[in-house]
């Protein structure tokens, strides 16, 4: 791990080594992609079968305008409507149809955007890409984390400590995790130890050693 650091220290952006400082380094890499292709993939195709739904709503209530005649394939309800009734069913779903694109065009980035470096110390993980830093403390993360490998690069996603609340259909409430991905680095095994270890030095709440009592 050290022949890994030392042969990409003089590679990094001076102000990552500024944030580094005389910190001990325990390895330092560079991923391909900022964002795991599952992730784009699934914001995909979420998005393109949101897209058609609209889109096809859509054209059902614009065709009957143009034609000036009822559509058989359009329910009896919306073919009857004309004025201020069809036009506030269109600009809704307009407004869903921008938000749609939106997203759509950050599932594309998301496949393409380039990764950033990541440097691990003896206290903190830090991720720096374009100019922009973020530290995250060794003691923030949860000890979860999932590795997938595939040739010469793998992806790490470490799980921290927060996140949110979501609810799901039969009311109840569940904790979303917020994730650190790491994506499409080499070594990614020996990385992962790495981390783990320093999770397990600064978890906040060790688990007791057999025989401690209080």
């Amino acid at each position: 791990m050290r022949d890994n650091f030392s042969t990409n220290i003089n590679n990094i952006p001076r102000d990552l080594k500024t944030v580094i400082d005389s910190e001990q380094v325990d390895f330092i890499v560079k991923g391909k992609r900022n964002h795991p292709i599952k992730n784009g993939m699934s914001l995909l195709v979420f998005t393109l079968f949101w897209n058609v739904i609209v889109i096809a709503i859509l054209i059902s209530l614009i065709n009957p305008i143009f034609k000036k005649k009822e559509v058989n394939s359009i329910p009896e309800g919306i073919a009857k409507m004309d004025g201020l009734d069809t036009l506030f069913p269109i600009v809704f779903l307009v407004f869903f149809l921008i938000i749609g694109v939106a997203l759509l065009l950050w599932a594309v980035v998301m496949l393409f955007q380039k990764g950033g470096y990541f440097v691990g110390t003896e206290n903190r993980l830090i991720k720096y890409r374009k100019g922009t830093i973020e530290v995250n403390d060794w003691e923030q993360f949860s000890g979860n984390i999932e590795i997938k490998n595939k040739g010469r690069y793998g992806n790490l996603e470490l799980e921290l400590r927060t996140g949110k609340f979501t609810s799901s259909k039969n009311g109840a409430r569940k904790f979303q995790p917020d994730i650190i991905y790491i994506s499409q680095i080499k070594n990614v095994f020996d990385i992962e130890k790495k981390c783990r270890l320093r999770i397990q030095e600064h978890d906040p709440n060790p688990p007791l050693k057999s025989g401690n009592r209080f």
